[in-house]
């Protein structure tokens, strides 16, 4: 099999280059994924062996259809690369050099909630109610991504906010050691410190993976970055992939930096540019080229398409938020109705909050819907058994521990909890001891199924000894729902029944702490999508509707410190997702936080060349074209 016949020109020149360092600047729907994918299997053609790989994205769902494609891809027996998230890639490192990064094995991995809880019995305890837990930890989470560890930052704090953090993030980092646990930024930042810190675990990995390719390099924090320095070593065979019209995270650390000047990093850079784009319309594509020209801090480039030049984009002007949902829910009833499938429709927009008048409107028109952002692992039933697993896993966890101990009831209450976590359990009654060591033994139980039983017969094992599913069994309400959701928790633990115990049960842990928005979408629902402009990156829709098209919305203004280049390359993004219909919309006025403000149409609509756009009003049901020509056809 000649893989190299299904690749255009620059994707072909992409995929042949097998040594040295490689830029790929790849545009909004240049086929980036299948020229890595297709540059692996060429790779392993020409001898390179599949274990000497190594690929890593940003989202288990990027990594899931990476690995995918590159299986179609390869002959029996040839072995698959290690396709795997930074942060997967993290946790793999940090359980197989554990000893080496002062770590236990089977340590903790804590959630956002977790994390967040945490802070704030911190800041409860240190009587400091200035800044929220969400705030504080925000800080930290952008200090870990630089690289920086507490006593760095301590040493050089000026401000009374900066001392504040340094002290709550020193009792932060000894939370977690207490516990066993390393938060989300840990699994970056402690792996940065083992391979800056350990020269032979360096020369293994080195050695390991000779052939290196990072996806979405753009949004590369430094912590990121320098993991995929070290790891490329002096052989230099690291290809990079992105686009800096699609740096939109640097708000969590991400430095556009990275890619600008990769080639003065790696000299010698081979730099190709995919600027053919197979997703959109040529009028979408014309109306993305002019919005993006407009910033400065950028590789040049214009895509371009032979697909056809499609339908005009629709602009909406609405008299509020409820009127601009009510067209955006209509004309979703009318693209199903016409042949769209609803899961091929995305309804995107700026902040969260805008959700609510649209799923009221979708509620009023019948239109099936589903909100990223509600995931699995979060629902409560599934959250509980998660923690019993944990919990049995890691003694010393008291964030599952509390989560845990009362549900179901079992007449343990706020005081003997209270005791427990604070080393007194001595001190307890008889009767409460009597309840405490009970529940101990339960997860001593569960621990044995874990180490002893397939991960699907673990987690089963869980649900009944925990009393969970009695607990829902007698629940008329909703204890159906939920004893399906947890039944889908067994279902997904059978893929990993073929790992030996307890590893099969670390992987599902895993896969549930390093759960990102999008994964959501890996189960296949005839509903809407409704998820901010961020949360879509990557994914593409036949009909796409941006929303809140307002100064001070979209671009937002809510600081001063708001980067307009970045504004613009969100609406890029937004406006990219499309491949066939594209609606623009906004609201002359719009709730905000109790009051109603009048807004002006954001300046993003003035850069789109009003020939491509099809304007509609509140009173009228026909399209009316802006100019009496009509529809221009603007790419070559």
């Amino acid at each position: 099999m000649n893989y190299l016949d299904a690749l255009n020109d620059r994707q072909k020149e992409a995929a042949i280059h097998t040594q040295g360092p490689l830029l790929i600047v790849a545009g909004a729907g240049a086929g980036k994924t299948k020229t890595i994918t297709h540059r692996i299997a060429h790779l392993i053609e020409t001898g390179v062996k599949a274990r000497s790989i190594l690929a890593v994205t940003f989202t288990n769902k990027a990594a899931g259809e990476m690995r995918e494609r590159v299986h179609a891809l390869l002959p029996e027996g040839v072995g698959t690369p290690l396709v795997a998230t930074f942060h997967s890639l993290g946790v793999r490192l940090l359980r197989e050099f554990h000893e080496e990064a002062d770590l236990a094995r089977g340590f903790t991995i804590w959630d956002r909630d977790d994390s967040i809880r945490a802070i704030k019995r911190i800041l409860e305890r240190m009587d400091i109610g200035e800044w929220t837990p969400r705030n504080i930890l925000s800080t930290i989470s952008r200090q870990k991504g630089d690289g920086v560890s507490p006593p760095e930052y301590e040493g050089r704090v000026h401000s009374f906010r900066e001392r504040a953090v340094a002290q709550v993030w020193r009792s932060y980092d000894e939370a977690l050691k207490a516990e066993d646990a390393l938060d989300f930024d840990d699994l970056l930042a402690r792996t940065l410190m083992l391979l800056q810190k350990n020269e032979r675990v360096l020369s293994l990995l080195q050695n390991r993976w000779q052939y290196i390719t990072i996806d979405e390099y753009q949004d590369t924090n430094k912590a990121q970055y320098e993991i995929a320095r070290l790891l490329a070593g002096t052989a230099r065979n690291l290809c990079v992939v992105g686009d800096i019209d699609q740096n939109i995270y640097s708000w969590r650390g991400a430095d556009i930096a990275h890619l600008m000047s990769f080639e003065r990093t790696f000299p010698g850079t081979k730099v190709v540019l995919l600027e053919q784009n197979y997703r959109s319309t040529r009028t979408i594509l014309s109306a993305a080229n002019a919005v993006i020209a407009k910033n400065v801090k950028r590789l040049e480039k214009n895509l371009f398409t032979e697909n056809p030049t499609g339908e005009p984009i629709t602009l909406y002007g609405s008299r509020n938020e409820i009127d601009e949902a009510w067209f955006i829910a209509q004309s979703c009833a009318r693209l199903i109705e016409n042949g769209t499938p609803a899961d091929e429709i995305a309804v995107l927009y700026r902040e969260n909050f805008q959700s609510r008048a649209i799923e009221e409107a979708m509620l009023a028109f019948s239109v099936p819907y589903r909100v990223l952002g509600t995931r699995f692992f979060e629902r409560k039933e599934v959250k509980d058994t998660l923690s019993y697993l944990r919990a049995a896993m890691n003694p010393r966890g008291t964030a599952d521990l509390s989560r845990i101990i009362s549900v179901p009831p079992r007449g343990i209450g706020k005081t003997t909890l209270d005791k427990i976590l604070s080393g007194q359990e001595t001190t307890l009654p008889a009767t409460a001891r009597a309840k405490v060591t009970a529940f101990r033994e339960t997860l001593a139980k569960i621990a044995h199924a874990i180490n002893t039983l397939p991960a699907s017969e673990a987690v089963r094992y869980c649900v009944e000894a925990s009393g969970l599913d009695a607990m829902h069994k007698d629940d008329v309400e909703e204890g159906e729902e939920r004893l399906g959701n947890i039944r889908e928790l067994v279902n997904l633990a059978v893929r990993y029944d073929d790992a030996p115990p307890p590893e099969g049960i670390e992987r599902l842990l895993e896969e549930a702490a390093l759960q990102s928005d999008q994964d959501e979408l890996s189960e296949k629902l005839a509903a809407v999508s409704l998820m901010t402009v961020h949360a879509s990156k990557g994914l593409e829709f036949d009909a796409v509707f941006v929303t809140g098209l307002e100064q001070g919305l979209f671009p937002s203004l809510r600081d001063d410190t708001r980067d307009t280049e970045e504004e613009r390359r969100l609406f890029y993004v937004a406006v990219t997702r499309a491949r066939k219909f594209l609606y623009l919309t906004y609201a002359a006025q719009r709730m905000k936080y109790g009051s109603r403000e009048f807004t002006l149409p954001s300046e993003f609509l003035e850069d789109i060349d009003q020939r491509l756009i099809r304007s509609l009003s509140r009173d009228s049901d026909s399209s009316t074209y802006n100019n009496d020509t009509g529809h221009v056809d603007l790419i070559d």
